[in-house]
């Protein structure tokens, strides 16, 4: 009986160790660092002027929407009010330099700033950056306060211990932690997407609030949450190294100056990879290229896979315009290209963003008479020169108008109608027979899989690659 309780014992030692060693990593309370780092966080509230106007008619009510409805506002007395703004942000300079989001100061006719809990301040707007959501602040004062620093949000891990603090719902002076969740998130609210996913709890009003590592040192700014009710354990940081950046320039310069290349990518599928003989799916696949622009006078063309930039390996499409973004204006990059089975070097001096000019599309349909592909399972018929000048696209350009596309078609999921197929394995394509050959040809082949180049119903260039069974 002793020798059956030694070895549970044993065995409960053993399965303990990691639990007990493991322990040490874990934060006994956050209260030293909450206590050294709140007097650097502010509290931010904004007003904004509203100028409306009363019905002149308070007895005559009109449906939302309705004609009248406008007509006699117009006539109404104009009446100003105002609206107020939260949100948080955090000192970075002695002299009062404070960094927040832009939108909680957009658009404010008055910001106050408030530090340390009580002590107010105007503030004024060094610069801003919708494309980033970030914003940079002069305090009106000649006080000096405690500023924080940045770190290295490249060496942050997921699951590593974070704090955030700000302005929830204006309760200032408010502190969550959690863990970093993610990494590399894009959730569609800016160009520039590479969030911090964080479980601390992050409300309405945390927005451009600081989030902090163990050492005190600011590795992200709280931008976003998901969720309409409040946090649901999803809020989402801009890492600090994209952020120093904007707010060097901002402080520098009063606006950002972001390198251009121009052109416009798309992500290279595994379809892809196979047709152009790449060991793996990456990189960035350059769909158009435009005029005048610092790629077109350094030779990229439409069907390059862009693989480096700057001596970056581009993994995937979307680390490349972030990588380009924080490149400085003028400056000569080595960009490795794969081109035809094979890798070269282009040597691109970068334009600047913001003088850059986008493209310009057009969403106008045509429907005509149309043709079967039937081992495709879609509809087509030649462009016209009405679709050419109906859609704005270049003159000599020949394709095939997709106009019916079957749900069993193997297209179904990667190309709409309104699509136009310009190339089937970098061919021309200028005639329905020219797309049967090809599509047979690939059909009969032991790899089966067809590489498009189309304009989509935007006229954007994009590049499909698509296995046929």
């Amino acid at each position: 009986m002793i020798k059956i309780k030694t070895i549970f014992f044993a065995i409960l030692l053993i399965f303990n160790f990691p639990l007990i060693s493991n322990s040490k990593n874990i934060p006994g309370s956050f209260a030293d660092l909450a206590e050294k780092l709140m007097p650097s966080v502010v509290n931010i509230s904004t007003t904004q002027t509203v100028v409306t106007r009363s019905n002149p008619f308070p007895n005559f009510q009109f449906p939302p929407g309705s004609p009248f409805e406008d007509m006699f506002k117009e006539f109404g007395t104009p009446q100003e009010r105002k609206t107020a703004a939260l949100g948080s942000g955090f000192i970075i300079d002695q002299k009062g330099i404070v960094v927040t989001n832009n939108h909680v100061i957009e658009g404010a006719d008055d910001i106050i700033v408030r530090v340390d809990g009580d002590k107010e301040y105007k503030a004024k707007v060094i610069g801003s950056d919708p494309l980033s959501d970030i914003a940079v602040l002069q305090l009106e004062t000649t006080e000096k306060f405690l500023p924080v620093k940045f770190g290295d949000s490249d060496k942050a891990r997921i699951g590593d211990w974070v704090i955030a603090i700000g302005n929830p719902f204006g309760l200032g002076g408010t502190v969550t932690s959690g863990i970093i969740s993610a990494r590399n998130r894009s959730i569609g609210l800016s160009r520039y997407e590479d969030y911090i996913q964080t479980d601390a709890s992050i409300n309405t009003g945390n927005s451009g609030g600081p989030l902090f590592d163990m050492n005190g040192d600011v590795i992200g700014i709280n931008t976003a949450i998901l969720g309409r009710n409040g946090s649901i354990g999803i809020g989402f940081s801009i890492p600090s190294n994209s952020a120093r950046i904007v707010i060097d320039q901002l402080i520098k310069f009063g606006e950002t100056k972001r390198g251009w290349l121009g052109v416009r990518i798309q992500d290279v599928t595994k379809e892809i990879a196979d047709v152009e003989k790449l060991n793996e799916p990456s990189g960035a696949l350059v769909a158009s290229v435009a005029p005048n622009s610092p790629s077109e006078k350094a030779g990229v063309k439409a069907g390059d896979i862009i693989l480096e930039f700057n001596g970056e390996r581009i993994k995937e499409m979307k680390e490349l315009p972030i990588i380009v973004a924080r490149t400085e204006v003028g400056k000569k990059v080595k960009v490795k290209i794969w081109r035809n089975k094979k890798e070269i070097v282009k040597t691109i001096t970068l334009g600047r963003l913001e003088t850059s000019e986008e493209f310009k599309v057009t969403k106008k349909e045509k429907l005509q008479i149309e043709k079967e592909i039937e081992s495709l399972k879609i509809s087509v018929r030649e462009l016209t020169k009405e679709d050419i000048k109906e859609r704005n696209l270049p003159n000599q350009t020949a394709g095939l108008l997709i106009t019916k596309i079957e749900n069993n078609s193997p297209l179904i999921n990667s190309i709409k109608v309104n699509s136009i197929i310009l190339e089937a394995q970098k061919k021309k394509i200028r005639s329905v027979n020219d797309l049967n050959q090809i599509v047979n040809k690939v059909l009969s082949s032991n790899q089966k899989t067809i590489l498009l180049v189309i304009f989509n119903s935007e006229n954007q260039r994009r590049y499909i690659g698509i296995k046929l069974d």
